[in-house]
């Protein structure tokens, strides 16, 4: 009797069963795989990566091109990673807006000694604040996003808070007084908004190109720091040029 003959798998069919029954690759953490097989990023990193690549896009696209897919493009990241990691689009820009009043409160920090005395502290860190905004101008005109901010989340009311509390410290040095943030007397209030609107204002008018109006008109060379110099000393009342 003829034996049967066995039947082959032509090669091209032929199945790695190693290979398929063992589980793929999953990227840094659940809902965060890689688009490639391979990841550089490792527990809390990839959260990092993923506010780092928001701020890219922010400062590139603006807020208008601020979205969850393009932050995932951004950081080489599949479309879930970033609701992994912020659940919506408000969780990621509150926890990238309580980074910039980080690096914000930072600048005003670093921009004179502490024993700095004032009228001279009031000019570093209006200058400062001014700088910070030029420097990142995204960053900026997000912090000041109330209606797509969620200030319940922590990171953000702590940084945007001790940002407040930066100006009322040096409100609290050229009044010579003490400012308790958490009672304000009407006339402590008054001179905060008028501080804040003063530099906030230029600072606005500034990053919107109005000011060419006025620089325009001014001797050549003169620059929207030395308007600004000026405006504050006529502020504290100090003539323009005079020493701090």
């Amino acid at each position: 009797m003829r034996k049967a003959r066995k039947a082959r798998i032509p090669p091209h069919k032929s199945v790695n069963r190693s290979a398929a029954a063992r589980p793929r690759r999953r990227g840094a953490g659940a809902g965060a795989a890689v688009a490639g097989e391979d990841t550089p990023y490792h527990h809390g990193a990839l959260r990092e990566a993923l506010l780092r690549a928001a701020e890219r896009v922010l400062e590139r696209d603006g807020l208008a091109g601020l979205t969850l897919r393009a932050v995932a493009r951004e950081a080489g990241v599949s479309h879930a990673a970033p609701t992994h990691h912020f659940g919506d689009l408000s969780g990621l820009v509150s926890e990238l807006a309580a980074i910039g009043f980080r690096q914000f409160n930072e600048a005003m920090a670093s921009s004179c000694s502490p024993d700095t005395p004032f009228p001279a502290r009031g000019l570093a860190r209006a200058k400062a604040y001014v700088g910070y905004a030029q420097a990142h101008p995204g960053m900026y005109g997000l912090m000041f996003r109330t209606e797509r901010l969620d200030y319940s989340r922590p990171s953000l009311h702590e940084a945007a808070g001790a940002a407040f509390g930066g100006l009322a410290g040096a409100v609290a040095a050229s009044r010579h007084e003490e400012i308790r943030e958490e009672g304000l007397t009407l006339e402590q209030a008054a001179a905060i908004a008028r501080a804040w609107s003063l530099v906030h204002g230029f600072t606005m008018l500034l990053l919107d190109g109005r000011l060419s109006d006025i620089l325009c008109r001014l001797p050549a060379g003169t620059s929207a720091e030395t308007v600004l110099d000026a405006m504050l000393k006529l502020t504290m009342g100090k003539a323009p040029g005079s020493p701090s």
